[in-house]
């Protein structure tokens, strides 16, 4: 299962160049490494490019496994026994693949593997010392198979495939034995991407986005909730966050199924201008003439000095900020019918909140499916389904990486069954924000109890205020936002380029 072999997954133009099997299968059947991966949002799940996905998809394998059609990351799935996740080619019984045959280049290299080398300027190629059958060969023995390697790596048609795919190529990682340099492709993904290193958002990465976020000068009571790292961390495993500096400033970069945009402006404590004019030159050079070249989450205070500047703004879904003090005691005529609901749960037997805890999981997932079912059930429009749909993985990271994250949760539990969870986070030291919220939609009162328990909790620590982030633009989430009585609707922007004469 880690071979590679060139008939079917490479260019039919090195079909003649074959390589040899360097693991022998029996020693893939007894591997418990390949394949299997601790978390959702693994940065080793295997990269299919666009001829890859659509030979996946004729042998078997579901199209939503593949977020992006153009290439991307495969969505690996929760194994049958609750712990990890596998590739959904993986047969679990038998420890073989479904399309192995047909497997992507990706696969077909493992345990060799392309990344960067430390200094980010060099593609290279090397060995995973990860894979239990390598601590037994000789080096020779990995010499001659490198040197095959090599030689189909460096044919033109290969070289452009990768230039084509930048996330074949892998962060440097310190257990992977650097072999050779792969200069070929290191000079043709500079002409295709620039000479900027671009950088895959890891768990790694979320120290540097933090300090990043507190020196842009853009928080206080009104902040978006976009500027706070896990708010962009959870969506990670579906749309790929990559980052670089610019200028002194920081640029998250979303590389989409319609091409490039930046979730937020260069963040800096200096003159946006230079590193923004920058930021907009790379993405035209990776999208072209696109629409989607843009900046996401502009506030108010930066969108009036761009627009100054000559590019167009138009405003974006706000958030909905409220009082703490409000939502923790729902006093009053106008919070009647939620207090009344709330009511109703208390009356309940067996009714307890407790922290999460990863052990909780299993009972998460359980209930988000039931959750998805049930509002699927409720005749959604397309857009709202497509969103439900692309929630799942959020939900995965947020369930795994809560701590790292600095996400708080809670899980609401019915007679020992998990039937509701929330989960946020500070966004500014007198505010809390809401980031996730499932309860189960068959139970009365119950979504109005945990979100009432939440603003509780985050009041009695502290917060002045609750933000509860945009409503996507779905009426139905607008409408329960609204009855809450938001203190205000902090304004949201999206930037772009002037079209060009």
């Amino acid at each position: 299962m880690t071979a590679l072999t060139t008939k079917t997954g490479l260019p039919s133009s090195t079909a003649s160049k074959v390589l040899p099997q360097l693991v022998p299968s029996s020693a893939c059947f007894r591997c418990d490494v390949c394949c299997r991966f601790p978390d959702a949002d693994s940065p080793l799940r295997p990269y299919f490019t666009s001829e890859e996905i659509s030979q996946a998809v004729d042998r078997g394998l579901e199209a939503k496994a593949f977020p992006d059609r153009h290439g991307c990351q495969v969505t690996v799935i929760p194994d049958a026994q609750g712990e990890g996740f596998a590739c959904p080619a993986f047969e679990s019984q038998s420890n073989t693949c479904r399309i192995y045959e047909q497997r992507p280049l990706d696969c077909q290299l493992y345990p060799l593997a392309m990344m960067w080398n430390a200094a980010q300027d060099q593609v290279v190629l090397g060995w995973d010392a990860k894979c239990p059958f390598m601590q037994e060969q000789l080096p020779e023995s990995i010499r001659r198979h490198t040197d095959r390697v090599m030689e189909i790596l460096q044919h033109r048609a290969v070289v452009q495939q990768i230039a084509d795919h930048p996330r074949l190529i892998g962060r440097f990682q310190q257990d992977v034995v650097v072999l050779a340099p792969l200069q070929e492709i290191t000079q043709a993904l500079t002409e295709r991407w620039g000479a900027h290193p671009l950088y895959r958002l890891m768990l790694e990465d979320l120290p540097r986005l933090r300090t990043a976020l507190e020196q842009s000068g853009r928080c206080g009571p009104s902040m978006l909730a976009a500027y706070a790292a896990p708010y962009h961390y959870i969506w990670n495993g579906l749309l790929p966050y990559w980052w670089t500096d610019l200028q002194g400033a920081l640029c998250l970069f979303i590389q989409s199924p319609d091409g490039w945009f930046m979730p937020l402006p260069p963040l800096t404590n200096g003159a946006i201008e230079e590193p923004l004019a920058e930021a907009f030159q790379l993405m035209r050079r990776w999208n072209g003439p696109s629409a989607v070249s843009r900046i996401e989450n502009v506030p108010a205070s930066l969108a009036a000095t761009l627009e100054s500047k000559r590019y167009v703004i138009r405003p974006k879904d706000p958030d909905y900020l409220y009082r703490a003090a409000d939502l923790a005691a729902l006093t009053g005529d106008r919070y009647k019918s939620q207090r009344a609901l709330c009511n109703r749960v208390e009356r309940a037997d067996s009714v307890t909140v407790e922290p999460y805890h990863l052990r909780d999981r299993l009972g998460c997932r359980a209930l988000f499916q039931e959750w998805g079912r049930q509002k699927h059930a409720e005749g959604l429009d397309s857009f709202a389904m497509m969103l439900l749909d692309d929630a799942a993985s959020a939900h995965e990271v947020a369930w795994s990486h809560g701590s790292e994250l600095q996400l708080a949760g809670s899980v609401v539990r019915m007679h020992g069954k998990i039937r509701a969870y929330t989960f946020g986070y500070w966004l500014t030291q007198n505010t809390w924000c809401v980031l996730l919220e499932v309860a189960d939609r068959t139970i009365s009162g119950l979504a109005q109890y945990v979100f009432r328990d939440t603003c509780r909790k985050a009041f009695s620590e502290g917060a002045e205020f609750i933000n509860t982030m945009d409503d996507s633009g779905l009426s139905g989430l607008r409408l329960s936002k609204e009855v809450y009585h938001p203190l205000m609707r902090v304004q949201s922007y999206v930037c772009s380029e002037a079209p060009r004469a």
